[in-house]
């Protein structure tokens, strides 16, 4: 039997270095070995009890969070998850501590004596591939920054519709591959991050910052052009309709897919629908099975399928369900993936993709 996953709990609340144990120690599969109520005593704990995991509020007074992070990763590279304030600015600093190596959040509800609960399925889930991506996730590449794009866009027709479906670990994989996309880019980008509502809009601004493409959070009716990226907003799914008049982003507020709202299903399924062949399909890191069936619809209408390598996913869920069922046409490394959607959205390029699977891909982390 495996041994269960040793887990650090720092928070500054009382309530929550309380509540957060009960939670988790309903799990056989995790063990919570200790709780501090700031960095001072994390990092010391962390010496002492060998936590596999940390769980880590970031507001906290003397040694913040995000303090307490740097050094975590600077000295012991452990995965840690934060759990954050459900707020603006619990919006912007927990991805100040995505874009410093933490491996994944989960947001505080407003009512925490009462909500509790609701995150504790999120939370387990989340440790346990933690635990399992011990490492992976402090292994990024380096991005260059760029200034942010003034001026109007111009609404040029892309050449092709490219759907991207990313969970953990995708806030940085997506900041490095926008930022090898240039101003110039034919493709037009629709996302699927699974994220809260309140993060969503945060995460666009701050890509459509570093990036050259522009970036923006989705709202209904915005038209689908060249060099743009939309952001499904968080609990809203993202579909995309034809029109005479241009093609378009369309939200919705249907019944959660796979456990997701936004669900990458749900947008998959729509571009394949409404584009077939003139679409692209990038499944990337994230846990779970969400966008592997989509992949599937893509590829049957005759659109171009990736998924990511297992060696660049933070966790090797999302693109290994698809691979597994057989839907994905290659299978490319993350920082490979700049010049094969560049490839797939230019001009001239073939329409007749043909099955082109990198590299046989071995069980991995769900």
């Amino acid at each position: 039997m495996r041994k269960p996953v040793r887990v650090l709990v720092v928070d500054d609340s009382a309530l929550m270095r309380k509540l957060i144990p009960k939670i988790l120690e309903q799990d056989d599969s995790i063990e919570v070995v200790g709780t501090a109520m700031d960095g001072h005593f994390a990092l010391k704990k962390i010496e002492d009890l060998s936590p596999q995991v940390v769980t880590l509020d970031l507001e906290m007074p003397g040694l913040n969070g995000i303090d307490t992070l740097k050094l975590i990763m600077r000295h012991w590279r452990l995965p840690v998850i934060v759990v954050s304030s459900h707020s603006t600015a619990g919006a912007s600093i927990t991805l100040k501590a995505l874009a410093l190596g933490a491996f994944d959040f989960v947001a505080k509800p407003q009512d925490v004596s009462a909500r509790m609960p609701e995150i504790a399925c999120e939370l387990i889930k989340k440790i346990r591939a933690a635990a399992q991506s011990a490492g992976v996730q402090t292994q990024f590449l380096p991005v260059e920054t760029h200034g942010a794009q003034s001026g109007k866009l111009r609404p040029v027709a892309p050449t092709r519709i490219i759907a991207l479906g990313v969970s953990t670990g995708g806030p940085n994989a997506l900041q490095y591959l926008f930022s090898k996309l240039p101003v110039e880019f034919s493709g037009s980008i629709l996302v699927v991050q699974h994220m809260p509502d309140g993060f969503t809009e945060l995460f666009a601004k701050r890509l459509d910052e570093t990036c050259p493409i522009r970036v923006k959070e989705a709202q209904s009716g915005d038209l689908l052009v060249a060099g743009r990226a939309l952001i499904c907003p968080g609990n809203r799914h993202m579909k995309v309709k034809k029109l005479p008049l241009g093609n378009v982003a369309v939200l919705a507020e249907e019944a959660p897919v796979n456990g997701h709202r936004p669900s990458v299903d749900v947008l998959f399924h729509s571009v394949a629908e409404e584009f077939g062949p003139q679409a692209m399909a990038v499944l990337m890191t994230g846990m779970g099975e969400d966008g592997a069936t989509g992949l599937g619809e893509i590829r049957a209408a005759g659109g171009f399928t990736v998924a990511q390598s297992q060696e660049t996913c933070v966790v090797f869920g999302m693109p290994k369900a698809a691979i597994e069922r057989g839907y994905a046409m290659r299978i490319a490394d993350l920082q490979d993936l700049p010049n094969i959607l560049q490839a797939q959205c230019a001009p001239d390029h073939s329409r007749g993709d043909t099955t082109d699977v990198k590299r046989a891909t071995s069980a991995g982390s769900n």
